[in-house]
């Protein structure tokens, strides 16, 4: 899905394009001092800018409260936080640019998933005294800890927005009268004596945020907030619902007095065992529905709890990868991705081992799984497209088709030094097809033997598809043109409606390539369905709302529904020709940068920071959800039975479809380049018992399907 230009009214809603040379992108939110964008370096990696409110830019006080809040990111930068890349306090509308880090804030875990686990709750409490120390340490003071300014990403939680903090040499100081804060977190202190607040204010805060993770309220809850400050200095807090062993010290956190508060240190003594062990799955949750996790079928034992990594590892890897922007299931600009339609696998394969129908394979029929790097040490991402009996696969300087069977190189097709292609192989008329020379060049390819086939100029057109053994160019002057993907001969060429300002795309299997375009309010997207072997439109229809298509499947086509800034999915929509009729399925809780998959009538939907939510049209109803806390992931794909994504540190995940539990996962697989940013992940292939999937070293592997409790 398109961010959103504008997400408000008035001018402050419009983005700004720039701020400083960053570009910036989209929406993320707004608080009380500006508006917060996702935007992206010149060398591709995300931030969120910070931009001050045009009405306060003005405002000699704002500007102080706007230096301080960059000088206190600046002292804290480090493992527990968001760094700051670059600021411009004196700019007409002052900015500050930290590192985007992906993830969903605590405030959105709770409410999607609930109150969290004993042993999570003891890892995020480590996080955050971690994290209050490093603060802590550089004389800030946080004064706004809080669920909504905590994230949870891959290698622990980051405190973020310090738009309130203040130094302790600082020269502002509270006006009489204003109180700053969040009154359920805030320090009696903070209403009491609100020029005397230190660090202890932090710790309170901690031990309300502590309490709101385990009970999903605070330990002061009223609908008023006068209420709340009365119970906070006055009233002992509610713990009921915390658990046990951790209750006495969320109550040593929350003592009236500061001095009778634990330090961070003294909190990170208590937590030792806990913080030595922290865990990139620790926020990975249990269901809602309260039940023991069930044995996977076929298995005589419950799926493994995730492996966890070295924390430096982790930490590492977040400043090698930046944020997918908007990528779609199954198509990427330039490519389609390396995956047949979900439809083509049937749930359950015929029974040729001699199993049961559990689908545990015998000895004789298991997958054996594989792992190699077709280009030897060379780095790059592969993308690779499975269908039988090949595997195909690109990446820099190459194109290589591999066994599927135990990942063998069976040809290589060298491009020129520096030739990324873009995309994975597309095959279409019996050949394999392949960007290259910098996305000017289409070519292609014999997908036994890697000859070249023939070559097409594509630099001219705004992009392509392929469908039904077409190759579809779509025009700047919005005429579309049909080639055989054969023999590279034209075989038709038309004006399409609107085509120049639409988004052209094709799902595998489809009959139909589909044009689609929203009007400038979000109010209508025009859905134009275009014959590939003729060119005629064989259906035109109106929908209400902005619909980004997803998949073709069973005569019917899936959209994601916006509305939100920052790429929010708030609905998932299905569009039936035939009949007409359409029919939408709210999301409980919006889906961030979303991504999707479908198989049958569910919709499976992967956003940012790992919240993956499964929707079954059929029912209406959105069947379960998982955050994973994965911060950047594939789309996702199912077989019926699992569903499949990549992470950008090279792992492949695997959900059970009807259930929505982590089943497995592969180890990390990380490149050594810590200033590769990728785009868009590969999505996994499915095949006859394997799953193929890349890594960012480099590697190509598959792992049996049936299995995934021993990857």
């Amino acid at each position: 899905m398109a961010p959103q230009q504008n997400a408000g009214a008035g001018a402050e809603a419009e983005l700004p394009e720039y701020a400083g040379h960053y570009r910036l992108e989209s929406h993320l939110g707004s608080g009380g001092m500006g508006v917060v964008h996702l935007a992206r370096s010149t060398s591709g990696m995300q931030l969120a800018v910070k931009v001050v409110h045009a009405e306060f830019a003005k405002d000699p006080e704002f500007r102080g409260r706007f230096r301080q809040e960059v000088g206190a990111a600046r002292r804290v930068s480090g493992a527990f936080t968001a760094p700051v890349v670059d600021a411009d306090p004196e700019a007409e509308r002052p900015w500050m640019a930290t590192l985007f880090i992906p993830g969903p804030t605590l405030s959105d875990r709770v409410k999607r998933n609930g109150p969290m686990e004993p042993a999570q709750l003891r890892q995020l409490m480590a996080g955050l005294a971690e994290a209050l120390r490093d603060i802590h340490r550089v004389g800030v003071v946080h004064r706004d800890l809080k669920p909504s300014n905590v994230l949870l990403a891959e290698d622990g939680p980051k405190v973020i927005d310090f738009g309130i903090s203040r130094p302790k040499d600082s020269e502002l100081r509270t006006e009489t009268g204003k109180l700053i804060g969040t009154p359920p977190f805030m320090a009696p202190e903070q209403f009491r004596r609100p020029r005397e607040v230190g660090p202890a204010a932090d710790i309170f805060a901690l031990g309300s945020v502590m309490v709101h993770a385990a009970t999903g309220r605070g330990p002061f809850d009223s609908d008023s907030p006068y209420v709340v400050a009365y119970q906070v200095v006055h009233d002992e807090p509610d713990l009921t619902g915390v658990p046990e062993n951790l209750a006495p010290l969320i109550g040593r956190c929350l003592a009236k007095e500061p001095e009778e508060r634990p330090t961070p240190d003294e909190l990170m003594r208590e937590l030792r065992a806990v913080a030595a062990s922290y865990d990139t799955q620790a926020f990975i949750p249990a269901q809602r529905t309260g039940d023991s996790p069930k044995p996977e079928r076929g298995s005589a034992e419950p799926p493994p709890q995730p492996q966890p990594g070295p924390a430096a590892t982790r930490r590492r890897l977040l400043k090698r990868t930046a944020l997918v922007a908007v990528a779609l299931a199954l198509v990427v600009v330039g490519g389609v991705a390396a995956v047949q339609l979900m439809d083509d696998v049937p749930a359950e394969r015929p029974n040729r081992s001699g199993s049961g129908n559990d689908g545990a394979p015998s000895a004789a029929a298991r997958f054996e799984p594989w792992a190699v790097k077709p280009a030897g040490q060379a780095k790059g991402l592969p993308r690779c497209t499975y269908e039988r009996p090949r595997l195909l696969c690109t990446q820099p300087g190459l194109i290589s088709s591999l066994d599927p069977t135990d990942g063998s190189v069976l040809w290589r097709h060298d491009l020129a030094k520096g030739d990324s292609p873009g995309g994975p192989p597309t095959l279409s008329g019996g050949l394999a097809h392949v960007l290259t020379h910098a996305g000017r060049r289409l070519e292609a390819l014999d997908p036994a033997t890697g000859k070249s086939r023939w070559q097409l100029d594509v630099s001219a057109y705004r992009g392509f598809r392929f469908a039904g053994g077409v190759l579809l160019l779509s025009g700047a002057d919005g005429r579309m043109t049909g080639v055989d993907s054969a023999s590279g001969e034209t075989k038709w060429s038309r004006g399409i409606p609107g085509l120049s300002e639409a988004y052209v795309v094709s799902f595998p299997k489809s009959p139909w390539v589909l044009v689609s375009s929203t009007s400038a309010d979000g109010d209508r997207t025009r859905v134009m369905a275009v014959d590939p072997s003729t060119g005629d439109v064989r259906w035109d229809v109106r929908l209400d709302g902005d619909l980004t298509p997803v998949g073709v499947t069973g005569g019917h086509v899936f959209f994601l529904a916006g509305g939100g800034g920052y790429g929010e999915a708030k609905a998932v929509v299905r569009y039936s020709p035939e009949s007409e009729d359409t029919r939408r399925v709210d999301l409980p809780v919006p889906v961030v940068q979303a991504q999707a998959g479908v198989h049958g009538g569910v919709v499976y939907v992967l956003g940012t920071g790992g919240s993956l939510v499964a929707v079954d049209t059929r029912t209406g109803k959105q069947s379960w959800s998982l955050e994973t806390t994965v911060s950047q992931g594939s789309a996702p794909v199912s077989d019926g039975r699992r569903v499949y994504f990549t992470a950008a540190d090279g792992r492949l995940l695997a959900v059970d479809a009807a259930e929505g539990r982590l089943l497995g996962q592969t180890p990390p697989r990380l490149s050594a380049n810590s200033a590769e940013a990728t785009a868009a992940l590969p999505t996994p292939g499915l095949g006859d018992g394997g799953i193929y999937a890349t890594a960012p070293d480099g590697t190509v592997f598959a792992v049996d399907a049936r299995t995934p409790s021993a990857w």
